[in-house]
């Protein structure tokens, strides 16, 4: 079974790095990735910028020139960047731009509206958040509006009533950082979630789960796999994002 890894993060300490809360995360270089999922039979992903990235591109160009083809990246970008700028980026083989919510490092809230729409009009880019369900009830108009949208780690905490509202809308949501959650029922909800839209859910290791209360293990592959049943696994783990990415 083919793995397309849809959220992990490189940390190259040739880069800089910006503490968040004073936290400053280990090295994770490509070469670190790639040694660590050779077994999982992924063949291509997407290396999503952090909030300790803020809106450095150096770092993620790189690793995408060193992890190769089937790699994409997810960038936080100011909401002034040049048109020039975000197609650069394009063919760096850039294709979303995120929006961190929960811990900042990216652009604002009020800025949400303004550049998802430009970076979709201009290089095609769907926009991600990393956000907490519990304040969906103010996002869901915000993020229902948009061109197109996924959320990480299955919306971090129980409420479902309007991340499964996005989902019949078109957004896409990540199974992702089960060590970092605080959803009551992972296994129910991504079984929710494909059954309003069997596209709508993707996997994720999160890599190298930066402080998560436990990091991504080989067999939460499986249990993605289990909970959405064995017609739909392909779909979930490779085919669903590889559509949101335009590979």
């Amino acid at each position: 079974m083919s793995v397309f890894d849809a959220h992990f993060h490189i940390i190259d300490p040739r880069f800089p790095l910006v503490p968040n809360n004073g936290y400053l995360p280990d090295p994770f270089t490509a070469a670190d990735y790639l040694h660590r999922v050779h077994a999982l039979q992924v063949t291509g992903g997407a290396v999503v910028s952090g909030s300790f990235q803020a809106f450095d591109q150096e770092y993620l160009k790189e690793a995408l020139a060193q992890l190769g083809p089937g790699f994409v990246g997810v960038t936080q970008i100011a909401v002034d960047t040049a048109d020039d700028d975000i197609v650069a980026l394009d063919r760096a083989g850039v294709r979303a731009v995120r929006f961190n919510l929960y811990r900042g490092g990216s652009a604002t809230l009020d800025d949400v509206d303004t550049l998802a729409r430009r970076v979709h009009e201009v290089a095609g880019w769907h926009s991600e958040f990393y956000l907490d369900a519990a304040n969906l009830p103010e996002l869901e108009p915000i993020l229902a509006a948009l061109p197109r949208v996924s959320v990480d780690h299955l919306g971090m905490s129980d409420d479902a009533g309007p991340l499964l509202r996005l989902v019949e809308a078109g957004t896409v949501v990540k199974a992702t950082g089960f060590g970092r959650i605080s959803v009551t029922d992972p296994d129910a909800l991504m079984r929710a979630i494909v059954g309003v839209n069997p596209a709508a859910l993707i996997f994720g290791s999160d890599l190298p789960s930066t402080r998560a209360a436990v990091p991504f293990q080989d067999s939460d592959i499986d249990r993605v796999a289990s909970a959405v049943g064995a017609d739909l696994a392909d779909a979930v783990l490779d085919a669903n994002a590889r559509a949101l990415y335009r590979l």
